[in-house]
Formats: structure tokens, C-alpha cells, sequence
């Protein structure tokens, strides 16, 4: 009798020490996911102070290397320019995280805007419907656009995408991307001048709306996934499962 008990603890020992493993792991989660829940409402609100704030004047091109999209991503701007007459470059889109108005498949119209002082500010002047492979519709939409006379703009600073391991590669021919890198695009297609420079980041445009709505600007709204709580609740709950798993066996092994 004495030695079946002594070879039973080794056994319990170690099913007690995974368990606790388990528990710490699932519980070190469930804390994980609360963190990331404040990190988050933080997030929402900081977004929603900045998309709701009166657009400010464009930052001078001796501030922007020291944008950063922690603290200007999504800042509300206005500013003068002029549409270059230079190729545009469009950009895939299975609808929008940040446009309630926009779904469906198309592409975001992006265009080069030359201020005052020569220095150019792409400009992304909204979704055109259904327009991946049409070249010659996606000129249509944005012929418009390009008359040569300064145009009051108000839209919201945005930083460049990197492509995904399984992002398509761009189609410089269809002046096509799956991404929005606009610096890219300003090197493909000799966006800027001499001696001058492209800004490192672009503008989401709000304002003006051209009269037939094509491209479509628009206010841009927070839509964040906030699904912490649940995943912390999950998380606990496998704690607790666990734990009630333990003391099944432990319970059963001491009545064997």
C-alpha cells in the first residue's frame, strides 16, 4: 500500500505543475488582453479628439521629417495647391476600416499636388468604384481633378502602408498598387520636381467633393475591433476549466 501511494505522487506532483503552468499562461492572457483593452479605448479616443478637431494649416516642409504617425497620424489639415499634370497611380481597396460610406471593391485615386513653393503633397482624392483593371475609366475619374488652378483642400494626414508578404506586386504599366505607398508611386511615376520634395506622408482628402462625386472624399470615422473583454473572459474561463479539470482527476485518484 505504501509503495502504490509513494508512486502516486510523483504523478500528482507533476500533473499539479502543469496545471499551474496552464493557469498562469491562461490567466498572464486574460491580463494581456485587459491591457490591451485600456490600450485600445485610449487609442479610440485619441483618434476621435483628432478627427473631430477644426483642420489646422499644413505643417511647413521643414517640419515633416519630424512627423511621426503616433502623434500626427490622422490630423485634420487644410492647405492651397494645384493638381499636377502628372500620371495618377490608384490603389486596390475591398472597402475601407476608417470610411463607413465607402464598400465594396474599387480603388483610392491618388494624385500629386504642387504648392506654392514647388514642394508636392500626394493627395488621396477618394474611392472610384469598380475600377482595378480599367485604365482608361480610372482616367476619366480623375481628369477632372486636373485643371491648373489652385484648389483649397482639407483632409487628414496619413503615413504610407508597407507591402504584406502577400501583397501583389504593384503594375507600374496600369499604374496599379495594393498598397498605399505613395512615396513608391512618386518615384515610378516622377511625382515632385528637382530639388524638391515629396512629402512623407499624404492626405486623405475630405474636402472639396467634385460634382459628379468621383473620386469620393469623404470624413474618415474610428471603426477599431474591440473584442478585448471577450478574449480576457475566454481566456479566464480556460483558467478556471482547468483548475475544475485538476481537481476532477485529483479527486478521483484519491477514491482509486
Amino acid at each position: 500500500m505504501t509503495g502504490r501511494l509513494s508512486s502516486r505522487r510523483p504523478a500528482v506532483a507533476g500533473f499539479a505543475i502543469f496545471t499551474l503552468m496552464m493557469v498562469m499562461g491562461f490567466v498572464g492572457l486574460g491580463i494581456w488582453q485587459l491591457q490591451r483593452r485600456v490600450e485600445k479605448h485610449a487609442l479610440i479616443a485619441m483618434l476621435n479628439e483628432r478627427l473631430a478637431a477644426a483642420p489646422v494649416a499644413l505643417p511647413a516642409p521643414s517640419q515633416w521629417s519630424s512627423l511621426t504617425p503616433a502623434k500626427d497620424e490622422f490630423r485634420r489639415v487644410s492647405f492651397s495647391g494645384t493638381y499636377a499634370p502628372l500620371p495618377d497611380a490608384m490603389v486596390y481597396s475591398a472597402g475601407s476600416a476608417v470610411r463607413h460610406d465607402v464598400s465594396g471593391t474599387g480603388t483610392w485615386a491618388f494624385l500629386p499636388v504642387q504648392l506654392a513653393d514647388g514642394n508636392t503633397i500626394a493627395v488621396n482624392a477618394g474611392f472610384v468604384q469598380n475600377t482595378m483593371q480599367d485604365r482608361a475609366q480610372q482616367d476619366r475619374a480623375v481628369r477632372g481633378l486636373i485643371t491648373g488652378d489652385p484648389v483649397q483642400l482639407s483632409g487628414y494626414i496619413r503615413f504610407p502602408e508597407s507591402a504584406g508578404t502577400l501583397t501583389p506586386p504593384e503594375s507600374v504599366a496600369k499604374r496599379l498598387w495594393f498598397t498605399r505607398d505613395h512615396l513608391a508611386m512618386a518615384r515610378a511615376l516622377g511625382w515632385g520636381e528637382a530639388g524638391k520634395a515629396v512629402a512623407p506622408f499624404y492626405l486623405d482628402l475630405e474636402t472639396p467633393v467634385p460634382e459628379n462625386g468621383i473620386p469620393k472624399p469623404g470624413p474618415l470615422s474610428v471603426h477599431l475591433k474591440d473584442d478585448h473583454l471577450q478574449y480576457a473572459i475566454t481566456w479566464f474561463t480556460l483558467a478556471f476549466a482547468v483548475l475544475v479539470a485538476f481537481g476532477v482527476w485529483w479527486r478521483g485518484r484519491r477514491h482509486a
